[in-house]
């Protein structure tokens, strides 16, 4: 299921009765106000607001509720806590059952809701700025397609072309050294025939990535690379790409290259 389908089940999901639990965590080791494990501090914080807030006697049954769906949610980070990232965004009830988890790369403003559906304003906004795109880094050799979400790499894709030999083709993107493989760009020495077999192959790669964008839903095509190449893959586009950054980036680690396209 892409990001965007489960957006839209949350926002169509409505429990009758008060029992679902939205939580945002700010989770980002980089952020100053997260030293020592503080996100530690806000869970129990937002929790015990929320333990607070149904302690009346006429809430007993939702407090009864309540306890059991943050016993999951507090296990689920628990489990995981070596493994976060910016931010982690968990939506679950009991009835109808509902468990959507979302560890991201966003920042993630925190806040805790106990409402009769998923409270979806924030995550809709961070849908909105890190929505589901390629980036395509395109250099004389390969083009290299990074298919993200949430600023995230959901998967990396590499086709490589051999000017001699006229033929092209997906490979793993990874060398047996753990090296990425990257083509030189010095575009002014190439000769005309190779500049014609490099056209031809970044025409059919164009052709690649439109099926591709069908079928893994990307909402945006981002172009980075040297001047030249990145015109000359974006002109093979049917659509005008959402970003054209003239860098080479190719041998910049995925996130690095997330960031210099959505937080330039």
């Amino acid at each position: 299921m892409t990001f965007s389908n489960e957006l839209k089940s949350l926002k169509d999901y409505h429990s009758g009765e008060r029992g679902v639990l939205s939580v945002y965590l700010n989770t980002n080791p980089g952020d100053p106000d997260q030293l020592n494990g503080a996100w530690e501090i806000h869970l129990k914080n937002g929790f015990k607001d929320l333990d607070k807030f149904l302690s009346a006697p006429e809430k007993e049954n939702e407090l009864k509720l309540f306890k059991v769906v943050k016993k999951k949610v507090m296990q689920e980070i628990e489990e995981n806590k070596d493994k976060l990232r910016k931010g982690v965004v968990i939506f679950a009830s009991e009835n109808p059952p509902l468990w959507s988890v979302n560890y991201v790369q966003v920042p993630v403003k925190p806040s805790f809701h106990w409402e009769d559906h998923p409270i979806t304003e924030e995550l809709e906004y961070m849908y909105k700025a890190y929505p589901e795109a390629a980036i395509v880094l395109p250099s004389f050799g390969e083009v290299r397609i990074l298919d993200t979400a949430m600023g995230m790499v959901k998967d990396e894709l590499t086709y490589r072309f051999d000017p001699n030999l006229e033929v092209w083709g997906e490979y793993n993107h990874m060398e047996p050294d753990g090296k990425h493989a990257i083509g030189s760009s010095k575009v002014d020495f190439i000769e005309p025939r190779l500049r014609e077999n490099l056209l031809r192959f970044y025409k059919g790669m164009g052709i690649t990535l439109e099926k591709l964008k069908k079928k893994r839903g990307w909402r945006e095509v981002h172009v980075v690379g040297e001047t030249e190449l990145a015109i000359a893959f974006a002109e093979t586009l049917q659509e005008k790409p959402a970003s054209l950054i003239y860098k080479n980036l190719n041998n910049s680690k995925p996130y690095d290259i997330i960031h210099q396209v959505f937080e330039k």
